[in-house]
């Protein structure tokens, strides 16, 4: 049915002022506020403890729409740390991580499966040895707000954890001392760039938002500005 000439009009006007939806926001992951700990079994004697700093990435999520996130991390093998200096050699040997030939391990997510507001199963393909396999991660959001320092970014935060084989990656040396399981937990905060953030940070600051330091070029000039604050932010 072709519809009267006279209702068109009306009906784009509409169409043009109806809302935009959302596109779900990029943040890039914070190095240092980011660990990987992962635990296995240690000859059945106890759980070998270790952790990994220096992940890189990026994460696009919107907390209305899980299922549009995207996860793309890289880790860097070389900073495996089980708190020894020996121990930690004999992992990134070639017979378990052959971190020389393989120094980085990735994560790109394939799905999202909500569970709730909060929390979602996060599928995707580990690399890891040069072997690649999925894995799920049982995600739980944190919190999303502004970062409470200079610069006071948009920040988000989440914690994770998933299980997986070592010897599906192909590390399967001393397994009557390794265990073959590993479990994994993951602390994550990242941030959002600058630029088309600004705008929501800035809505975001509040009355509650520290004063920001003020910059020496905008100091009265009988007064001496200030010395930065060495201490690294925490």
């Amino acid at each position: 049915m072709r519809l009267p000439r006279q209702f068109l009009l009306p009906a784009f006007l509409l169409l043009g002022t109806a809302p935009a939806l959302a596109a779900p926001a990029q943040y890039a992951l914070d190095p240092v506020h980011t660990r990987v700990q992962f635990a296995i079994d240690h000859a059945g004697f106890s759980k070998a403890i270790g952790t990994v700093s220096g992940s890189t990435g990026t994460i696009v999520f919107d907390p209305d729409d899980w299922r549009a996130a995207r996860v793309d991390v890289s880790i860097p093998m070389t900073r495996v740390d089980l708190g020894d200096a020996k121990w930690n050699e004999a992992t990134l040997a070639r017979n378990l991580l052959d971190a020389e030939r393989h120094p980085i391990a990735t994560f790109v997510s394939t799905r999202v499966e909500p569970v709730d507001a909060q929390r979602a199963t996060v599928y995707g393909d580990l690399t890891l040895r040069g072997e690649t396999r999925e894995v799920a991660l049982q995600v739980v959001l944190n919190g999303l707000k502004r970062y409470p320092l200079p610069p006071f970014r948009r920040t988000v935060g989440f914690s994770a954890t998933a299980t997986l084989s070592r010897a599906e990656f192909g590390i399967d040396a001393w397994k009557s001392v390794i265990g073959d399981s590993v479990e994994l937990r993951l602390e994550v905060e990242a941030s959002r760039s600058r630029g088309a953030a600004d705008a929501d940070d800035d809505a975001d600051a509040g009355d509650d938002a520290p004063d920001a330091e003020v910059p020496a070029s905008d100091a009265p000039a009988d007064e001496t500005p200030a010395a930065p604050p060495t201490e690294p932010t925490p």
